[in-house]
């Protein structure tokens, strides 16, 4: 059983009032601390914030890389519990058409967008998982569909270990119904364990109707039970401006 979480960190640059970085960390260390998760997949990760979680996640191996051409700006972050697994393989890389650090697709925000891949040894199932760690284009839907679309190729045509179960987290930027995601069911592989939780994204609670946009997504033989979102707020400080999406992954 894999306790894993996909969490938008939300960028630390300080435009957030009350529910400022600053604010939130100690309580997110407490969640972190309280629910103990084996994985979790963090988008939004500037470098001072994975400088952070580096040091403060004393129990974890925290792994990522800037999507800028200097490696600099937002990572997609994984963090993994040592003492449960061994890491195979680790590559982030870029969703664009020549695939270069900091290149993006025609059209696309001025955001170059990434994926992470972390290929991981379960040493007490004796299983290997791949992990995918994604934040999709927040301005054009043909960038999501496309980068999505170059993620699911790897998904599809593994190198190594075409055995291992396959998990893909992360902000998508669009709803299930979202005409970009539709080559993410169309394929049939892959099915959303976040379904049915509502809306992920709040805005701090300013939403009425949060928006779903963030997901964990398995392909079998992998199923999941005990899918929750983290609503935690006290004082009207939030754990992020999205609800953090949990599950329980097994194997079958």
């Amino acid at each position: 059983m894999i306790h894993f979480v996909t969490f938008n960190i939300r960028c630390d640059y300080e435009q957030d009032g009350p529910n400022n970085f600053c604010f939130r960390r100690e309580r997110i260390l407490k969640k972190l601390e309280e629910e103990r998760p084996d994985i979790i997949c963090f988008q939004e990760v500037l470098p001072h914030v994975a400088a952070w979680l580096k040091q403060e996640l004393a129990d974890y191996y925290v792994l990522g890389c800037g999507r800028s051409e200097e490696f600099q700006d937002e990572q997609m972050a994984v963090a993994y519990r040592p003492d449960k697994f061994d890491l195979i393989s680790w590559e982030t890389f870029w969703l664009s058409d020549s695939g270069r650090p900091g290149s993006r697709f025609e059209g696309q925000s001025i955001c170059p967008r990434t994926a992470a891949e972390a290929l991981l040894y379960d040493r007490e199932e004796k299983e290997i998982y791949r992990v995918f760690n994604t934040h999709l284009d927040h301005v054009s839907g043909d960038a999501r569909k496309r980068g999505l679309g170059q993620i699911l190729d790897r998904i599809e045509c593994p190198r190594t270990f075409p055995e291992a179960g396959v998990i893909l987290a992360g902000d998508f930027n669009a709803e299930p119904d979202g005409p970009e995601l539709a080559e993410l069911w169309g394929r049939g592989r892959l099915t959303d364990a976040s379904e049915g939780l509502g809306g992920t994204f709040h805005d701090y609670g300013q939403l009425s109707q949060p928006e779903k946009i963030d997901y964990i997504c398995l392909a079998e033989p992998l199923h999941f039970k005990e899918a929750k979102r983290w609503e935690d707020c006290v004082d009207g400080v939030y754990l992020s401006d999205h609800y953090p999406v949990s599950v329980k992954i097994y194997r079958e």
